[in-house]
């Protein structure tokens, strides 16, 4: 495609995306559905500058400000993250003079929120738990794409055979720093027909995804459920440490999540899982396993604010009012999870949030209403590293890892 045309599908695409009335992965793959013409690196540099513009909207707006031309336009060209040679074949004389000039300014003397790129309700949140240094190590992590981690089944494999493997193959890999299972990529290599995909060796999970399981620790022979599974990476993660014994549910109100499960179920050689799909936390399929499970996760709905290395178009849908709305379900969803665990049990509440009021918050309120579980120092259960006052807190700046929050307890009994 020539590079004026291929800018002009950026254009297309960004006015799409910028009217944040879906999320953004989704509107890319209908874009490229649409456009079957377009090859494999006109699509990577159509993406990728679309997910560059939602890190630095804030940022490339302002700049876009001293241009002329569409603001679509403007905006692409600011983002771009093709090759160079195509943005100058397409760029004119003028054009290329202004992104000169906007390259030649010193981010440093801009505002901070030019800088850090996140709405003030956001940006707030996170300064009311992190210094100064955190906040800006933070915010420029989340800046940056995230890398592409697997976990290793290891009823299939094991992660030293499988990452022997890989580099032999060519690939950049590493393993991951604290899941025994994990294993790093560099770039974003398409895994889809790779060997150890297709025979259900290793699985795409963000390892810090894959600590949510270690934290669980669930057993062989046990009866545990993952309240809301999803796609299913940490059922799958789950059946995995079970051995393929016990029974392991996988609960969610969304059919289409549970059917995106099933080809991975085939693919991982787990049997010991069982998808249902329910109304709600208070479904009667629930209730019927009150007090009998030994384990149950509750990965909770959230505002997903620590992917926005993967979903930067994320921390411009939601809205204090959203999370406000989540957090009377995230508590609802805990309490009705709680009913499940046999004394003894252990109740796991996680989220991919960064922020205080879905992750303690919660914690809190449940502990003070369910005298009759105990709390667990995460910094027994899993790295202390990894720990923050008792509480599972992944930071992207810190463990190179999705943010994510988990909670324990011990039923009583």
């Amino acid at each position: 495609m020539h590079p004026k045309a291929l800018i002009d599908e950026a254009c297309r695409l960004l006015n799409q995306v910028l009217r944040f009335e879906q999320p953004a992965d989704a509107l890319i793959s209908a874009f490229f559905r649409a456009n079957r013409s377009l090859g494999s690196k006109e699509r990577h540099a159509l993406a990728e500058t679309t997910y560059a513009l939602l890190r630095q909207r804030l940022l490339f707006q302002h700049l876009a400000q001293s241009g002329h031309g569409p603001m679509e336009r403007r905006l692409v060209l600011l983002a771009w993250a093709g090759e160079p040679r195509l943005l100058d074949g397409a760029a004119t004389v003028d054009e290329k003079a202004w992104l000169k000039a906007c390259a030649a300014i010193d981010r440093s003397t801009l505002a901070p929120k030019l800088r850090h790129n996140l709405p003030d309700w956001v940006a707030g949140g996170l300064q009311a738990q992190l210094d100064e240094t955190e906040f800006t190590l933070l915010t420029e992590a989340l800046l940056r794409p995230a890398p592409l981690d697997l976990r290793v089944n290891t009823l299939k494999a094991k992660r030293d055979a499988v990452l022997a493997e890989l580099q032999d193959q060519g690939v950049k890999a590493e393993a991951t720093p604290f899941s025994p299972w994990g294993i790093r990529l560099q770039g974003k290599p398409s895994i889809n027909q790779w060997p150890q995909f297709l025979d259900g060796s290793i699985e795409v999970q963000d390892e810090g995804s894959q600590l949510l399981a270690l934290l669980l620790d669930a057993k062989r022979g046990e009866m545990v459920a993952d309240f809301c599974a999803g796609a299913g990476g940490k059922t799958l993660a789950l059946g995995a440490m079970m051995r393929n014994t016990g029974r392991l549910y996988a609960f969610d109100i969304a059919g289409h999540r549970l059917e995106n499960l099933r080809p991975r179920l085939a693919r991982s050689g787990l049997s010991n899982v069982y998808p249902i799909q329910i109304a709600h936390e208070r479904d009667e399929r629930v209730k019927r396993l009150s007090g009998k499970l030994d384990r149950v996760l509750v990965d909770a709905p959230c505002s997903g604010l620590g992917t926005l290395r993967r979903n930067p178009d994320l921390k411009w849908r939601q809205s204090p009012a959203a999370v406000k709305e989540l957090t009377a379900l995230q508590l609802s969803i805990l309490s009705s999870a709680a009913r499940l665990l046999k004394p003894g049990g252990r109740l796991v509440y996680a989220t991919c949030s960064l922020l205080r009021d879905e992750n303690e918050a919660i914690s809190e309120a449940f502990s003070a209403a369910h005298p009759g579980f105990e709390a667990l120092d995460a910094a027994t259960l899993v790295d202390p590293a990894l720990c923050q006052d008792g509480h599972l807190r992944l930071w992207p700046h810190r463990h190179s890892t999705d943010g994510f929050f988990a909670s324990a307890w011990r039923k009583a009994g």
